[in-house]
Parts: structure tokens; sequence; C-alpha cells
């Protein structure tokens, strides 16, 4: 059990990577908040993981509203004693199509859930990783803010701006015991977003498109970001901070 009885928060766990992840810290002995806006996909994870077996709980919580960030981080502490581990996985992104396109109001939400929310999460569980003596911070970010393609500028800039972000924090929180790293991964054509980055339905012709930019020849899961993320939030990962772990099969455009 790689995170035995650590306390964990994952935010967006109601589907796609973040159900992934919350599943794979749980079955490996996490305590997990399933944090989602979306309260029957967060309560059917939990319904999952405790039917396996796993110790997990559904909180409701929109993560660019600092009470209710703060309320769920109160939470994991009343329910599991402490927090050790938080992954800020909730993401947006607008369509696919030239950026002069993307109105404001789509700009402002992509920025507050991508970014936002990982400054809230800070302000409110760094307090709380500190009283434990440290912890883990994961960030999910995406290859497109290391190889941006055209289409999603104003995306790709807001996870461009989690990676140096998660390496500042990695720099100041280290004193801490407080470790703080990123995940990369490469387009999934099963998340419930991947229409907006296509650009439209992906259908095979734009399956086929982006699987010829991935040299192992296969999609990302969400199984391999979760397996990314057990590593880093495990105790083997004790001196690794300020990384961006590239779950992207070597992707090279």
């Amino acid at each position: 059990m790689r995170v035995q009885n650590k306390s964990i928060i994952v935010t967006g766990a109601g589907n796609g990577i973040g159900e992934g992840i919350a599943k794979r810290l749980a079955a490996e002995g996490g305590k997990v908040i399933v944090n989602d806006i979306n309260e029957v996909g967060g309560q059917r994870v939990v319904a999952e993981i405790t039917a396996a077996g796993g110790t997990a709980a559904f909180f409701k919580a929109d993560v660019t509203k600092s009470a209710e960030v703060k309320a769920m981080v109160d939470e994991a502490v009343r329910l599991y004693g402490r927090l050790d581990v938080v992954v800020n996985n909730a993401g947006w992104t607008h369509r696919n199509r030239p950026m002069l396109e993307v109105s404001e109001d789509e700009f402002d939400k992509v920025y507050a859930i991508n970014m936002k929310s990982i400054y809230l999460s800070a302000i409110h569980a760094v307090p709380a990783l500190r009283q434990a003596g440290g912890g883990s911070i994961i960030n999910i970010a995406s290859t497109a803010g290391l190889r941006p393609r055209p289409g999603l500028t104003w995306y790709n800039g807001s996870k461009g701006a989690v990676i140096i972000t998660s390496k500042s924090m990695a720099a100041e929180l280290g004193p801490d015991n407080i470790r703080v790293n990123c995940i990369n991964p490469v387009f999934n054509p099963d998340t419930g977003l991947a229409a907006e980055f296509a650009g439209g339905p992906v259908d095979d012709a734009r399956r086929a498109k982006f699987l010829a930019t991935i040299p192992l020849g296969r999609f990302c899961t969400a199984l391999d970001v979760a397996n990314a993320a057990l590593y880093l939030a495990s105790e083997e990962a004790s001196f690794i901070s300020g990384v961006c772990i590239e779950v992207d099969g070597g992707r090279c455009v």
C-alpha cells in the first residue's frame, strides 16, 4: 500500500482522469476526498471506491470559489485527521478555434479553473499540509503547456502557467517539506472535453491524426496518469519536487 492512510483530495474526480486518480490512490490505501461540481458523478466514484474496499467521501465544491475550497480542505482534515496530498486535476478548455474567436468569458473560465484553482488550493491547503509536517501537491497540466498546437492558444497558456507555477511553488515550499510537481498528459480522445480539444467530434480521422504524433502508438489513459500521480504522492518520490512528468508516449509534435 504505497499511500496507506494518507489523506488525499482529488479535484475534478467525478469522471475521466480525476476518477482514475482517485480510484488508484484509494486502491493503494489512500483516504480520498472525491471532489467535483457534478454530484452524481462524484457519488458514483465514491460508491465504486468503497465497494472495492477503499475509503472515500464526496465533497461538492467549485474550485474557483475560495470559501468552497476552504470548506473542502476543512472537511478532509475533519474526516481523516490531517491533509497529506492534494491533486489539482479539475480543468477546462475553450473549443479549438482561432484565438481571436475565443470570448472573454471563455478565457476567464479557462484561467479560473486551470490556474486560479491552484492559487486557492495553495491558500487553503498549504497551512494544513504544514500542520501535518509536509506533503505533496500534484498539479495536472498538459503537454499543451510544453508543445502547443494552434487553436488552443489560451488553454495552452494556462497550462504553461501551471507548469512554471508548480516549479516556483516547489522552490518556495520545499523548506516546509511540501513537494510540488505536475503531470503533463497527452490528448485522450475518451475524456469529456475531447471534442473541445479536437474542435469537433472525435471521429476516426481525428483519432488517426492525433495518434500519428505519439511514437508509442496509443493514447494516454486515466490509469497512465493515475500511476504517475501515485508515484508522486508516495514516499518513493520523497526527494522529487519541481518536476513535470510527461505522460505522453513520447509525443513529438
